[in-house]
């Protein structure tokens, strides 16, 4: 008789911690990669202060929240990039809707249309801006999809020349493929695809939008890409 693995226990907690709808949209909001407070959480689920304390004081608990506490306020945000992975995998498995929720209001359109063309998932480049920069990456043979994410020698070449640092001491890969949830194919996330988003908003390519995590390419940022991975500067509008 097989003894049975002792981290079956603690994967069922944390499949328990995700498996609440409350805490779920928790998660997925705090994939914009910045500290939230109680108060705005609750509002984004719909729930009362105290039901949010509860839900994040388990979330806390169980490590897939770190939080901080200025003053009065209390903030929350993803404990690592590691949770960070976790959440967007499950959340690239859910099928779309078969009949999408048509938007309410003009305002809910624009801005379902703007996460789709451009957004952060937690610290790097999502949406249809995202799976473009990953396949121009790919084309002038900086990053390879064959054999599993890998940026090439060219491609460790080009971010040094670009002069975006790449801090390889973690143990974070240095690139790895994120299914992209609105795409339906991968986008550049690990260690250089957190550096190439920061570049970006760094330098103003990329500007934030809206209260949602959606980006904006800029002129700027049009100029950049075109010129650095010959990206048409139409496809990013």
């Amino acid at each position: 008789m097989t003894s049975r693995d002792a981290r079956a226990p603690r994967l069922a907690r944390l499949a328990a911690l995700v498996a609440d709808e409350t805490r779920a949209a928790c998660l997925l909001a705090l994939l914009d990669g910045r500290a939230w407070t109680a108060g705005e959480l609750a509002r984004h689920a719909g729930v009362a202060a105290s039901t949010l304390s509860e839900h994040l004081g388990k979330l806390v608990a169980g490590g897939l929240l770190a939080e901080e506490r200025q003053g009065r306020h209390r903030y929350v945000r993803l404990a690592d990039a590691r949770g960070a992975q976790l959440v967007e995998d499950l959340a690239a498995q859910v099928a779309p809707d078969a009949v999408p929720t048509r938007p309410r209001t003009l305002r809910e359109a624009s801005a379902g249309s703007a996460m789709a063309r451009g957004r952060t998932c937690y610290d790097h480049l999502a949406g249809r801006l995202g799976t473009t920069v990953t396949d121009a990456l790919t084309a002038r043979g900086l990053l390879r999809q064959d054999t599993g994410f890998a940026l090439t020698d060219a491609g460790l070449t080009w971010f040094a020349a670009a002069g975006i640092g790449l801090d390889r001491r973690g143990r974070r890969p240095l690139a790895r493929a994120c299914l992209d949830w609105t795409e339906r194919r991968p986008h550049l996330a690990g260690v250089a695809g957190a550096a190439l988003c920061r570049h970006a908003l760094d330098a103003g390519w990329c500007v934030r939008i809206g209260s949602e995590r959606a980006v904006k390419v800029t002129a700027a940022g049009e100029t950049a890409l075109s010129g650095l991975l010959g990206i048409d500067p139409t496809s990013l509008r």
